[in-house]
C-alpha cells in the first residue's frame, strides 16, 4: 500500500483513472489537500475546500473478485469504521445506499467508483473540518461534531481499514461485507424514495440487498422493486 499526497489537483479519481490506464498497481492511493474539480455521482460537482478529505484507491480486479459495483459497500463500512471513532455518542451514523454515510441525518461523506477495463478506482470524499451549505440535502462535518481531524491521520487509519474489509471481500465474498453494511445501515422497513436515472420515482419501504448488493424495496402491493442505480430520500 502507498500514499501520496500533492497540494492540489483537479480530480483524485480523474488522476488514478490515467494512473490505472497506465498499468498502475493494485493498492495505491492518492491523497489532494484541495481538488478544483471535484465530481460525485451522476457528474455532480463536489465542493473541495482545504480541510477535506479527498482521496482515490485503484483496485485491480481479480477473476474470482465479487461484483465490481460492491466495492462501494466495502469502502462504506470502512469509512463508517473510522468515522465512528471520531463521533461522541450523541451522533448517529447511518450507512445510506448507495455510497453516502450520514451523521444524524445529514450527509459526512460520499463515494464514487469509476472503471478502466480491470481496475476500478475508489474515491473517498469525507467533510471532516468543512461541509457545504444551502444543497439540496443537509451536510455535516467531523468538526460540526467536535471532532478535529488531520486528513492525512485519517486517510492512514482508512487505507488500513479499507484494506482488511478488501481483503474480506476477496477472501470470503460479498456475504460478510454485505451483513456489515446492513448492520450499519436504516432499518429494514424505513420508507424511502428512489430517483431512477431517468428521473421517474418509485417509493417503498427498504427490504435490504440482494447478493449483488443492490438495492430491495417493498412497494405498497407488495411486490418487491431491486434498483441498481438511483438516488435515495429517506422520507
Amino acid at each position: 500500500m502507498t500514499i501520496r499526497t500533492v497540494a492540489e489537483t483537479g480530480s483524485t479519481n480523474a488522476d488514478l483513472l490515467v494512473l490505472a490506464r497506465n498499468g498502475g498497481p493494485d493498492g495505491v492511493w492518492l491523497r489532494a489537500k484541495q481538488q478544483t474539480g471535484g465530481r460525485g455521482r451522476q457528474g455532480r460537482a463536489w465542493v473541495s475546500p482545504p480541510g477535506n478529505l479527498y482521496a482515490s484507491t485503484l483496485v485491480r480486479l481479480r477473476p474470482s473478485d465479487p461484483e465490481a459495483a460492491s466495492l462501494a459497500l466495502v469502502a462504506a463500512v470502512a469509512v463508517e469504521d473510522v468515522v465512528r471513532v471520531y463521533l461522541g455518542t450523541a451522533a448517529i451514523a447511518v450507512l445510506k445506499w448507495p455510497n453516502d454515510l450520514l451523521v444524524n441525518g445529514a450527509k459526512l461523506s460520499g463515494i464514487l467508483l469509476e472503471r478502466a477495463g480491470d481496475a476500478v478506482v475508489v474515491g473517498i470524499g469525507v467533510n471532516l473540518a468543512h461541509h457545504p451549505e444551502s444543497l439540496e440535502r443537509a451536510t455535516t462535518s467531523l468538526a460540526a461534531h467536535g471532532a478535529m481531524v488531520d486528513p492525512a491521520r485519517f486517510l492512514e487509519t482508512l487505507a488500513d481499514t479499507f484494506t482488511r474489509w478488501l481483503g474480506v471481500w476477496r477472501g470470503q465474498g460479498l456475504v460478510p461485507v454485505r451483513a456489515r453494511w446492513l448492520d450499519r445501515a436504516y432499518p429494514v422497513g424505513t420508507a424511502l424514495t428512489a430517483r431512477l436515472p431517468d428521473d421517474s420515482t418509485v417509493e417503498g419501504l427498504f427490504d435490504g440487498l440482494d447478493s449483488s448488493g443492490a438495492l430491495v424495496l417493498r412497494l405498497a402491493d407488495g411486490s418487491r422493486r431491486v434498483i441498481h442505480a438511483a438516488d435515495i430520500f429517506l422520507l
